[in-house]
């Protein structure tokens, strides 16, 4: 994939511990799975698609995407997984990619093109999204959730990131922040968009958001 259209990476290689462990994206929700979704919504908004994911890749078969572990040793968190996008991304001619968690099944089908919006200008296309804290409408100077999860990167740090994890940075806002990452804000009404399953209760209520989704 060649020109401007970011590729898409789905983050997959959280520990799921308050689900009892295992591949929160393998659970049920509705006809399909937590990522099956989670395609549904990327797959028509990037060039490519492929999924970061530690283990035996045969699990995902069925998905029939690639299968990135990370690059770098050790659990290091969701930046791991956009540097082995990012190396992806970088075979295949891309200048950049967009990742998605997944355990969001309702991220906004319009999220690729806003981020892309929002990096105009930029020479390195690099977005979070964010929505209103508290579901409140957004006022001058009110606060926001960053979602670092889902961003635009651009290939060309990739060297960078690589060595800031290997420096023991963990935390993507602070490697974002330091970059000049700007951020593009979505609505959360009704409800937050970017509103993850971390627990039975959440897998629960994503049963009933599901069809307003």
């Amino acid at each position: 994939m060649t020109g401007r259209r970011p590729l898409g990476v789905i983050l997959a290689g959280g520990l799921a511990t308050r689900m009892g462990g295992g591949d929160k994206g393998l659970l049920p929700l509705g006809r399909q799975t937590l990522l099956g979704h989670v395609i549904d919504r990327l797959a028509p908004q990037v060039g490519a698609l492929a999924l970061n994911a530690n283990g035996d890749p045969a699990r995902f078969d069925a998905f029939g995407l690639p299968v990135l572990p990370d690059t770098v040793e050790g659990f290091a968190g969701p930046l791991a997984g956009v540097l082995a996008g990012l190396d992806w991304a970088a075979v295949q001619g891309a200048d950049s990619i967009v990742t998605a968690a997944a355990d969001t099944p309702f991220f906004p089908r319009d999220l690729v093109a806003r981020l892309v919006e929002a990096s105009e200008g930029q020479t390195h296309p690099l977005v979070l999204a964010t929505t209103p804290r508290d579901g409140a409408a957004l006022k001058s100077g009110g606060k926001v959730n960053r979602h670092p999860t889902f961003g635009l990167w651009p290939v060309a740090l990739r060297g960078d990131l690589r060595a800031a994890l290997n420096d023991g940075l963990r935390k993507v806002v602070l490697w974002t922040d330091r970059h000049g990452g700007r951020e593009a804000l979505f609505d959360a009404e009704p409800f937050d968009p970017f509103f993850n399953v971390n627990t039975p209760e959440d897998l629960a209520r994503a049963e009933t958001l599901l069809e307003r989704a």
